[in-house]
């Protein structure tokens, strides 16, 4: 049996610096099964990551923290926001809450920050601990409740899987003028996603650290030929108290964006050495996410905003989607124009890799028998499922983007909420990560699992979707979508009560 592995430590510009030990000095139980020895024979021969979930040892980790490390964490997420699926979020603002130019760029920049800010604080853990993201939400959700979460992060994933396909799709069609069609469009998106998924996160951070150089030049001439095209001039379409509903509404979709990220936000800096500064993980990742996504939904609110005044802007968007109507503002730059499509339409992939990344490591958190497929099964997998879906739904993104996004929010800002108030409350920042697996020694979760019911409970109350208005909703002149406040507030109040009793009845 051929115990010897890769398993890469990755330095600021996404090379390994080392190749370290055996499996079981990496702290990876010895492989027991066909299909992980066959993983580590392929980690060893191709550099395919066959580490899964298993935590990644201190001393494995530990190196120099140099400013170019804090760089790249920026780059990283930079590269993996700043892509053209974003831009149907900023469309949003002035399409679907009749918001203009300047009211949707200012709730998008507070969204976006505010949004980031949470997944910030979840991706200093991937340092500290050496742990994927939910492999750490045992801690505060307890052994049981945190395969919920687990669960539902998989439908994050394997959801932006389907519309970061279908956005590359319908992109490549749109330039091909429908000679290929969006099937074609969204297999080869998801077959570049495949390929960087699969070889896991020295590739991964690889293609990261470069992809967003070409998407950034191909916008900078999307802004030039589109921005003179902008409606700076309409007002937002509604007044008073519908206005600030919209305002709201549109203020914590945009959230969710980014929160959509905590739920594997330590998974790409756990090779990270322990030693990294947890205020300076925190800021690079709220300056990463921040910058790529304001870049582009920014200039997806312009295009949203000037549907009115460009007929063939409006009827590109109406006909064919979000993909056409970027083609039609590149138009007229002509074949350079088509050119810049296809860099947009390819680089989306930037975005699909690390969530096919994180969801095969989800796979795995389900439970033992899901651990012992390695994860590059487990990311041919998600790539495939969310593939299916993609062609099966290719005629629906506006609908499923807009009620899928909301639905992030609402769970994950729960799950965060306790993670906080179990750090700061009842742990003091004190964590053994060594009892990571360990079901006897980490909380059952009751109190986790009432929380998280209760906030559940105050989200559907307060949901303002096409699919169903909360009774609190319906208060707010128009309807306004409050679900992801008041299942932060609810939260809040309930954890720490119940935890207390949880810690005085139970123990643990």
């Amino acid at each position: 049996m051929d115990e010897k592995a890769h398993n890469p430590v990755v330095d600021s510009t996404g090379d390994s610096i080392r190749d370290v030990g055996t499996v079981e000095e990496l702290g990876i139980p010895t492989p027991t099964n066909k299909l992980q020895r066959w993983a580590n024979k392929l980690d060893k021969l191709a550099g395919v990551e066959s580490r899964g979930i298993e935590r990644i040892p201190e001393e494995v980790r530990e190196r120099p923290m140099a400013i170019g490390d804090y760089v790249h964490m920026f780059v990283l997420w930079f590269s993996m926001n700043c892509t053209a699926n974003q831009m149907t979020l900023g469309v949003l603002g002035p399409v679907a809450y009749g918001l203009g130019l300047t009211d949707s760029m200012i709730v998008c920049v507070f969204g976006t920050i505010f949004g980031s800010l949470f997944t910030a604080y979840i991706a200093t853990f991937g340092p500290r601990s050496g742990l994927r993201t939910l492999s750490f939400a045992k801690y505060a959700m307890g052994w049981w409740p945190s395969k919920l979460c687990v669960l539902l992060n998989l439908v994050i994933e394997l959801g932006y899987g389907l519309i970061d396909c279908l956005v590359g799709g319908l992109l490549l069609s749109a330039v091909n003028g429908g000679g290929m069609s969006v099937i074609v469009g969204i297999v080869i998106v998801a077959l570049i996603t495949w390929v960087v998924a699969t070889f896991g996160i020295h590739w991964f951070h690889k293609f990261e650290s470069y992809v967003w150089a070409p998407t950034v030049l191909v916008l900078f001439v999307l802004i030039g030929v589109a921005g003179p095209h902008f409606d700076t001039q309409t007002p937002s379409q509604h007044t008073g108290g519908a206005l600030h509903a919209n305002r709201v509404s549109y203020f914590f979709l945009v959230a969710s964006g980014p929160l959509g990220w905590s739920s594997a936000a330590a998974d790409y800096v756990c090779y990270y050495p322990k030693s990294a500064n947890g205020w300076g993980t925190f800021a690079m990742t709220t300056a990463g996410i921040t910058c790529g996504k304001l870049m582009i939904e920014l200039l997806g609110i312009g295009l949203g905003s000037g549907l009115l005044l460009n007929p063939s802007w409006a009827t590109a968007f109406n006909d064919h989607g979000v993909g056409a109507l970027i083609e039609e503002a590149y138009s007229p730059m002509g074949s350079f124009g088509k050119f810049c499509c296809v860099v947009l339409a390819l680089c989306i992939a930037a975005n699909n890799i690390p969530g096919t990344y994180a969801a095969a490591l989800n796979f795995q958190q389900l439970g033992a028998p899901f651990a012992k497929i390695p994860r590059p099964i487990w990311s041919t997998f998600a790539c495939i499922v969310f593939t299916i879906i993609s062609i099966a739904g290719r005629d629906q993104l506006f609908s499923i983007f807009i009620n899928f996004l909301s639905i992030i929010g609402y769970w994950t800002i729960i799950w965060i909420v306790t993670t906080m108030e179990d750090e700061y409350i009842f742990r003091h920042g004190k964590f053994d990560w060594e009892i990571w697996n360990r079901k006897d020694l980490l909380p059952h979760g009751f109190a986790a699992f009432f929380a998280f019911v209760v906030g559940w409970v105050g989200a559907v109350m307060c949901m303002y979707q096409t699919y169903y208005t909360g009774p609190i909703a319906k208060m707010a002149a128009g309807g306004a979508d409050l679900g992801l406040p008041v299942a932060l507030a609810w939260t809040a109040i309930v954890y720490p009560p119940a935890r207390w009793l949880e810690i005085k009845f139970i123990g643990k």
